[in-house]
């Protein structure tokens, strides 16, 4: 179904915003009943403010590691925890673990050629940022893909909540080590905006 925007004039009546919408409403006939489900825009600055903000994140970010994710690295600590607490040695078992976590993921990232991707790394940010839709997969395991940020999609508010959220994420994560505060990193972001623009 085809998308329309419209604008509030000064007279109160809704005017065609763009030249599609224009189209449309000038194939009506006079008098013609059209029936819409209504919604308020964002606003697009802020949307492009978001994108700043995830550039700025992306150019910061520097891949390392992610051959062995931090579920794996809990589970072979926790059973080298267990087996120490059952049998003593516990810095021995914990150095053994952490050879074998090593030596794993060197096996792992040579059959890995992994490339640094904005969707990838917008997609992880939002999932970080608790902005998800959850999936049962077939096998058991919990598929986690990020909710939509189309304006359709996620109003004003939402969308402001989720801005907040990645901010907190790019900061905790990136950002912390190149900005002395998060304003400072918000500030980086609208200049990334101005030489876009």
């Amino acid at each position: 179904m085809p998308q329309f925007s419209f604008v509030k004039s000064a007279s109160g009546a809704l005017v065609p915003f763009a030249a599609d919408s224009q189209d449309y409403v000038s194939k009506l006939k006079v008098g013609a009943v059209v029936s819409a489900d209504i919604k308020q825009v964002r606003n697009p600055k802020f949307h492009r403010k978001f994108f700043s903000l995830l550039n700025l994140g992306f150019q910061y970010w520097e891949p390392k590691g992610g051959a062995i994710s931090p579920a794996d690295k809990a589970l072979v600590s926790g059973f080298a925890k267990w087996v120490a607490h059952h049998t003593g040695h516990e810095d021995t078992l914990q150095e053994l673990a952490n050879q074998y976590l090593d030596d794993a993921a060197k096996k792992r990232a040579g059959n890995i050629s992994a490339v640094k991707s904005f969707e990838a790394f917008r997609a992880w940010a939002t999932i970080e940022a608790d902005f998800y839709v959850s999936f049962l997969m077939p096998d058991g395991s919990i598929r986690r893909e990020p909710k939509s940020i189309s304006f359709a999609k996620m109003d004003e508010a939402e969308f402001s909540e989720l801005y907040s959220a990645v901010l907190n994420v790019l900061w905790n994560y990136i950002l912390y080590r190149t900005f002395p505060d998060q304003q400072s990193a918000e500030n980086a972001a609208a200049q990334l905006l101005e030489y876009a623009a």
